[in-house]
């Protein structure tokens, strides 16, 4: 991938296609001088308004160098009206086989439009008929004064990969598979150590809650664990992911339509992945730590059952009353783990934990909780710069009683009210030490059907806002 800028008039440079940002009501459209076509009158005949993250594309337009032109709204010009139009010009480059693109978005930075251009550039073709695939950008050009940081490729690559990840069948990514992943991908980076727990080691370690999810699948359960240690660091991190490969709800079986895109339920694990790979691989001098709790959650005579009770090392007990509740298990082993590791002040982890969240917010949010109120400003922050949805919820300590356990300190569901909270509640018990938040990502990293910003399936949130957050703690 070629990234660069321009000063030069765009309409002078060859492109597969240019793209011209265009305000609400057709706002600065004025400014593009052609031959022969009256834009304007094209746009209002095609229903074309400049709403922010629509695009009508003119091919041959005299006077344009470029094969075609594409009118991309940016609505008023905010901040997250260039993120959708920057992304919808990577989604109309992709449809249209464009391999060299040209950029023109008054009012946005080269490289929050790089970023996110290449974001909707992406898709996930991997199965499809060689035939039927288009190709991916190759040159992409915005026009702007400053140049484009040299790491935007990186993470749009890393962000890729996350994405790769996620969108994969269960077939193909599996706890093994995901081991190998990183051994592969992570360890490959100067400066980064993988190490990986089979099931004899998590026995030793005491990984109740995976070896309980992992007992129905022919597949055993991994703790894949990485650290980069560069010089001259000052900041200590530490993320956490749910990697359940495949969750089809083990005794609490989910029905076949609750089981279709089940191989999404370790985008977390894909998300903290992908950002510490960005992270490492650009050399920012933090040390950091990712830990990823990985298993499928299958049906068996071997699975754990409801009314099992599981002891955690921390002295723990937990009732299972459900046992498709199982991400909050396994994210408890790694966050017991992490925050035991020497040096880690804060600690985020990343979950596809709750279809509450998904009711309460959508699907361009993630669920943010805490009790910091400097983190949480750090991560809204971080998520702005990213032009990534994210929303505070209640950590409300009342709702703990919700998870009282009838034989053990709690059960693993705290009822049908509050549930994003409460599962947030739950994994709180097994923090203690770093600074703390948590982050429901289940509406937000994956969408069944394809929107303007990204296609359908993984959408690569919020790999962007943890890379912000790290860099800024860095």
């Amino acid at each position: 991938m070629n990234l660069s800028t321009t000063t030069q008039d765009t309409l002078s440079l060859h492109a597969d296609l240019l793209a011209l940002g265009v305000g609400a009501d057709l706002a600065g459209l004025d400014r593009v001088e052609v031959r022969g076509i009256d834009l304007r009158a094209w746009a209002k005949r095609n229903r074309f308004s400049g709403s922010a993250g629509s695009a009508l594309v003119i091919p041959g337009v005299p006077g344009v160098a470029a094969e075609a032109l594409a009118l991309i709204g940016t609505g008023k010009g905010r901040a997250i009206e260039l993120v959708k139009a920057a992304a919808k010009v990577g989604r109309t480059a992709r449809s249209l086989g464009a391999q060299s693109v040209v950029v023109d978005l008054p009012g946005a930075s080269a490289e929050v439009v790089s970023t996110h251009v290449l974001s909707g550039n992406y898709v996930y073709d991997k199965f499809k008929p060689e035939k039927s695939r288009k190709p991916a950008l190759k040159n992409l050009t915005i026009r702007g004064e400053a140049s484009i940081a040299s790491d935007v490729a990186t993470f749009a690559r890393w962000q890729s990969m996350g994405r790769d990840l996620i969108n994969a069948p269960a077939s193909h990514v599996y706890p093994e598979s995901l081991a190998d992943w990183a051994r592969e991908h992570l360890g490959a980076i100067p400066g980064v150590h993988v190490e990986v727990w089979d099931p004899a080691r998590l026995e030793a370690e005491g990984c109740v809650g995976l070896l309980a999810v992992g007992r129905g699948s022919a597949r055993p359960p991994h703790m894949i664990r990485a650290s980069y240690r560069p010089d001259g660091a000052k900041a200590h991190l530490a993320l956490v992911g749910k990697g359940i490969t495949f969750d089809a709800g083990g005794l609490s079986i989910k029905p076949s339509s609750g089981m279709q895109t089940m191989r999404c339920d370790m985008g977390g694990a894909a998300t903290v992945l992908a950002a510490f790979g960005a992270i490492a691989e650009a050399g920012v001098k933090v040390h950091l730590d990712v830990l990823v709790a990985a298993a499928e959650n299958m049906v068996d005579g071997n699975s754990y059952k409801l009314g099992d009770i599981l002891t955690y090392p921390n002295g723990v007990t937990v009732e299972i009353h459900n046992t498709d509740a199982e991400g909050r298990l396994v994210l408890a082993d790694a966050l017991l783990h992490a925050s035991r590791i020497e040096g880690v002040t804060h600690l985020v982890d990343a979950a596809t934990l709750t279809g509450a969240c998904v009711v309460a917010l959508g699907s361009d949010f993630t669920a943010l909780f805490t009790d910091s109120e400097d983190l949480a400003t750090e991560l809204h922050t971080a998520a702005e710069r990213a032009g990534e949805g994210l929303w505070r919820l209640p950590l409300h300590q009342d709702y703990v009683a919700k998870l009282k356990g009838e034989w053990g300190q709690l059960k693993n569901v705290g009822g049908r009210e509050a549930g994003s909270t409460t599962a947030a509640l739950f994994l709180q018990h097994f923090v203690d030490g770093p600074t703390w938040a948590h982050l429901d990502i289940a509406g937000s990293s994956f969408h069944d059907k394809a929107c303007g910003r990204c296609a359908a399936g993984a959408t690569g949130q919020p790999i962007a806002t943890l890379v912000e957050w790290i860099r800024a703690k860095a």
